[in-house]
């Protein structure tokens, strides 16, 4: 006999050898009609997996997200057999699961696939799903491997399997179709009733731009036509959402080929909009006892040597910039976190004067490959609101609760208030993507745990999303649409001041490192904006449009009067225009609802003469006429409803 644990901490026993899916019929047969993958001593096991050991296990259906994993990797396995059954010539490559859906890489030669071409490949999908083919998992030696894929002539899973050990190596079997696969599958295809393939493009083969350009064939799938019929209506509420639609339509920012791919021109309703961000978190920077410094656009070679930043982003980076002395080299900075640490190091510190908050909105350069490029969300100039803190071993714990309480006010404030934390911590498997002691890691990810736990944070750890210099705490937000951003990062960093040799004098009179925390409560300008656009359909909260007011003229002799309101406002520190174009109030109107200004005061010979103002609400029509004094109260009302001040 063999003991199971289940989540809720009870206790069962069974035969050994017993399958996942007994131990779920065991429990009711609904359960079991539901289970489509499961978790087994903390790895994903099939419903077919026979156990035979004692062990915690945790059975997941589609209202997982593990479920789901399962669902779409699957799926993109009945993907790939439907494209070698359609396209026999074709060479797989990997077909994973994705956040929404999954995707599969395919070598199809010289052929494009077309939009007709994919929903033959939908109804082959779903004609394979209906047999209820069943998934089942067997190891295979690497000889075994390696004679199969010669065999299919595929170069790709070849390359793959020649980097495998021996006795690791399994595949999936379904029907008279055979993939190279780690595991995760449900129980059998008929799970899978609706299916679309959403979109082709191009990827290069491992993300290497220097190998050979594969199809992408994108896709999702259901348990029900009616949830896939929910997801396309969704789809198409985020083509309308689309941050770069938006951003033209409401004048936000540009690019330009002559200035370079992924670096955004920011208009002057942007630049208004990035303003009033950059004030919003100053303030409550000011108020959390941050200080604002500056850095250099570049650094010299030798800074990002020192930090570590060289060897990560080095050759993927940009090209070094020599200058007329011999041997001197710069580089466009892909971090501001090796300035500070200088900033830092400009004077010595005493253990009475820290911690020490330095705060910038610093821009930095990455070099993304143009495939990966994408409006405001991918560039390769960005702007960080970031900030580093230098702290004493006893002051982490509540500077970086203190961080916490600063994200969620900023979070709070911009409407989003649904989130999961997300602790990153290392690989151990991995250990070459990391630099500094492992004794500091261990601290430093205890550290962030402790902290999630201390302020009731609903967070999951992820292996292997760390930094290459330190784990951090993550937060994914849901926005209007139900997707979820990763936005706001924490991070405690105990390499950086080794590297960097930073130092304080103690208590006891003696040197000591102090701990560095990384925090970023936006992340980037560029990526918070088209998040916040796209989960605000750019309809942005009253304190935060760059334009609160629109005044419209009936005609042109309501100028001098329309002058005079405009200029109140102003004085009453309200971001107004004037529209005081050879229009149609019918038409400014229109313009005006379109352009998503919060509010319209209409201004004509009734207005000009009683001194007051007719007011008109985005999206909510006509509030009435008023006096100007009157509209002021509501503007501030309005304002202070929707954000507190910032109390550290």
């Amino acid at each position: 006999m063999i003991q199971i644990k289940f989540p809720d901490a009870s206790v069962r026993s069974f035969e050994s050898g017993i399958t996942v899916l007994e131990i779920a019929k065991n429990i009711s047969e609904g359960l079991a009609r539901n289970v489509l993958s499961a978790k087994f001593n903390q790895q994903i096991v099939e419903g077919s997996t026979p156990l035979f050991e004692d062990g915690q296990i945790q059975l997941f259906t589609w209202n997982d997200q593990q479920g789901k994993d399962a669902f779409w990797h699957s799926s993109a396995h009945v993907l790939a057999q439907a494209i070698l059954s359609l396209y026999p010539k074709a060479k797989l490559t990997i077909g994973p699961a994705i956040e929404n859906g999954f995707y599969y890489d395919v070598d199809f030669g010289d052929h494009s696939i077309t939009e007709k071409e994919l929903i033959n490949i939908e109804k082959k999908i779903l004609d394979f799903a209906k047999q209820k083919f069943e998934f089942k998992m067997r190891s295979a030696s690497k000889k075994e491997a390696l004679d199969f894929y010669h065999k299919n002539e595929n170069p790709y899973k070849i390359e793959l399997i020649e980097n495998l050990e021996d006795g690791t190596i399994t595949f999936c079997d379904h029907a008279d179709f055979t993939d190279l696969c780690r595991g995760g599958h449900i129980p059998h295809t008929g799970f899978i009733k609706a299916v679309k393939l959403l979109n082709v493009a191009g990827a290069y083969w491992r993300g290497d731009e220097n190998n050979k350009q594969l199809t992408r064939i994108y896709g999702i799938s259901f348990p029900k036509q009616k949830e896939l019929n929910e997801y396309l209506e969704l789809l198409e509420e985020a083509k309308k959402r689309d941050h770069r639609r938006l951003g033209k339509e409401l004048e936000l920012f540009t690019f330009s080929k002559k200035v370079g791919q992924g670096l955004p021109l920011w208009l002057p309703k942007g630049a208004a909009l990035r303003e009033r961000l950059e004030d919003f978190l100053k303030d409550a920077q000011k108020k959390a006892g941050y200080e604002q410094v500056i850095s250099p656009h570049i650094g010299n070679k030798e800074l990002y040597m020192t930090s570590g930043h060289f060897e990560k982003y080095g050759e993927d980076s940009f090209q070094p910039i020599e200058t007329p002395a011999e041997g001197e080299t710069f580089l466009l900075k892909p971090m501001n976190c090796p300035h500070h640490c200088e900033i830092y190091n400009a004077r010595p510190w005493s253990y009475k004067e820290l911690p020490k908050r330095y705060a910038e909105f610093g821009t930095v350069y990455r070099y993304e490959q143009s495939g990966e490029l994408h409006g405001l969300t991918r560039v390769r100039g960005f702007t960080q609101d970031d900030a580093h803190i230098f702290c004493t071993p006893d002051q982490l714990d509540q500077e970086f609760k203190n961080v916490i309480d600063l994200v969620l006010f900023v979070f709070g404030s911009l409407g989003f208030d649904k989130f999961q934390a997300q602790v990153s911590v290392r690989d151990l498997k991995k250990p070459e993507k990391y630099i500094g002691d492992p004794k500091n890691w261990e601290k430093a990810e205890k550290a962030i745990i402790e902290a999630a736990q201390k302020k009731n944070l609903d967070f999951i750890i992820e292996e292997g999303e760390a930094a290459f210099y330190g784990p951090k705490l993550d937060f994914m937000v849901k926005d209007a649409l139900g997707r979820r951003w990763q936005l706001g990062t924490i991070q405690v960093d105990y390499n950086l001041p080794e590297r960097f040799e930073l130092t304080y004098k103690g208590a006891d009179n003696e040197q000591h490192r102090p701990i560095m925390i990384h925090r970023a409560p936006f992340g980037s300008l560029e990526r918070f904006v088209a998040i916040l656009l796209e989960h605000t359909a750019g309809k942005f909260p009253l304190w935060l449009s760059p334009i609160q007011v629109n005044l419209l003229i009936v005609s042109e002799k309501h100028e001098k009067y329309a002058q005079k309101v405009l200029n109140y406002l102003e004085n009453n520190e309200i971001r107004a225009s004037l529209d005081n174009r050879n229009e149609t109030i019918g038409k400014k109107i229109r313009e005006a609802e379109l352009s998503k200004v919060p509010f319209m005061l209409i201004l004509g010979e009734k207005e000009a003469q009683t001194g007051n103002v007719s007011v008109r609400k985005h999206r909510e029509g006509d509030m009435g006429a008023m006096s100007t004094e009157a509209f002021v109260e509501i503007i501030e009302k309005d304002i202070h409803k929707s954000i507190s001040k910032f109390e550290n």
